[in-house]
């Protein structure tokens, strides 16, 4: 039996996503093996980021500074705006390195059922950073959800006025897919989508 502050460790670690009892308790064991290799400089960060994290006031990043390092990256083209739902969304785009411009998080999308709507959303904010100009491109990164695609489409509507172009990440097949394993959702926006062949 372990002592109450390791279980408290325990069902903390539990907390996380993809992480269960089990896996929690198999992280602790390792944490408390190898104490001054993993268990301290991992007490060591997470202090070091609790201390610094801010939510980017221009992109609403989760970073150490404000702005945030993406905003700060001179390489960056600032013509370009990528809108994402989610922190993590930008995340997963980012890690691509294949877009150039800047992010603007959204803080969820539109959902009738959970009662989220225009106002609960970053969408004031992006407004005015297409308004402010120096914007040609923004693309719209949602999910290919219901409810992503309606935010998509509502934002679309709000943006349609102001002199940029709108493209959406293209949907349909993903490369290795195999059509009988494929919803009707993806095989239907797949045709909607086809090219001509070269």
């Amino acid at each position: 039996m372990a002592s109450h502050q390791i279980e408290v460790l325990t069902q903390a670690l539990a907390r996380l996503p993809g992480l269960g009892p089990r896996s929690a308790r198999r992280a602790v064991l390792h944490l408390m093996k190898r104490r001054e290799s993993a268990l301290e400089p991992l007490l060591a960060a997470l202090t070091a980021v609790s201390e610094t994290l801010s939510t980017c006031s221009a992109c609403g990043n989760v970073d150490t500074a404000d702005p945030c390092t993406i905003c700060r990256d001179t390489k960056r083209d600032e013509r370009m705006l990528c809108v994402v739902e989610e922190v993590a969304d930008l995340w997963a785009l980012d890690r691509s390195r294949l877009f150039p411009g800047r992010y603007h998080v959204l803080g969820g999308r539109l959902s009738a059922l959970d009662g989220v709507r225009p106002e609960d959303l970053a969408i004031d904010s992006l407004l005015k950073r297409v308004a402010a100009g120096g914007i040609d491109e923004v693309v719209l990164a949602m999910n290919a959800t219901l409810e992503g695609q309606t935010t998509a489409h509502y934002l679309a509507e709000r943006l349609e006025t102001f002199p940029v172009r709108l493209t959406q990440l293209a949907h349909g097949l993903p490369v290795g897919g195999e059509l009988d394993y494929l919803d009707e959702g993806t095989l239907a926006q797949a045709l909607r989508a086809r090219r001509p062949v070269a």
